[in-house]
């Protein structure tokens, strides 16, 4: 029997640049979701993906869910796989809704080029100004820790597992990878899911 809280709508924003795993890592969370009878509904907008262009996914879980969209100022949680994307996405985080935010920016052609710069403090002090509950992850740590940055966007879903936020726990996560992964990163995914956690013990 379904408690209140699992019929509790919860809308996820998760956002980042092509290449990231931000698709893969949404799919996670809607499995894991629906392998618990809820309803899952997501959209998915890739533009220049293969390009390094914007990718933001649209997510939204509970019985009452029928559309995709989540409107400004709606989001209980984003999880933003780059610095300057989560503060683009911001207006559409709640307030007082949580984000998880990787710390390791992306560098767009034009600053890599010399003729804009990215201001890379700035941005995460902004976000400590706007966002209360914000959880910063050192994704060139734990890429560097886990000796590999293929499964940062499973390192970006255990820190999401940790806020309370996003609706399901770490073995409903866990369960999602098994079934999805194939067998030779499967246990890599998993030490990812538990890195945050472990390193806040």
């Amino acid at each position: 029997m379904k408690t209140e809280k699992d019929l509790r709508e919860v809308n996820i924003l998760l956002c980042g640049v092509g290449g990231q795993g931000t698709i893969l890592a949404s799919r996670l969370i809607a499995d894991a979701a629906m392998k618990k009878g809820i309803h899952a509904c997501s959209a998915e907008t890739i533009g220049m993906a293969q390009r390094g262009g914007s990718v933001f996914t649209n997510l939204r879980l509970g019985d009452s869910v029928r559309t995709p969209r989540i409107g400004k100022g709606r989001a209980d949680l984003m999880i933003a796989f780059e610095p300057a994307e989560a503060v683009r996405m911001l207006p559409f985080l709640k307030e007082g809704g949580a984000a998880v935010v990787s710390m390791e920016p992306i560098m767009p052609v034009s600053a890599m080029v010399g003729s804009s710069s990215y201001p890379a403090e700035e941005i995460l002090s902004y976000l400590k100004k706007k966002v209360k509950n914000l959880t910063l992850v050192d994704s060139a740590r734990a890429a560097s820790d886990l000796k590999s940055a293929k499964c940062l966007n499973v390192v970006l879903l255990g820190a999401a597992v940790m806020s309370g936020c996003l609706g399901l726990s770490e073995d409903d996560i866990e369960e999602a990878i098994i079934d999805r992964l194939p067998e030779k990163l499967k246990d890599l995914n998993l030490k990812a899911l538990r890195y945050v956690k472990e390193k806040n013990q």
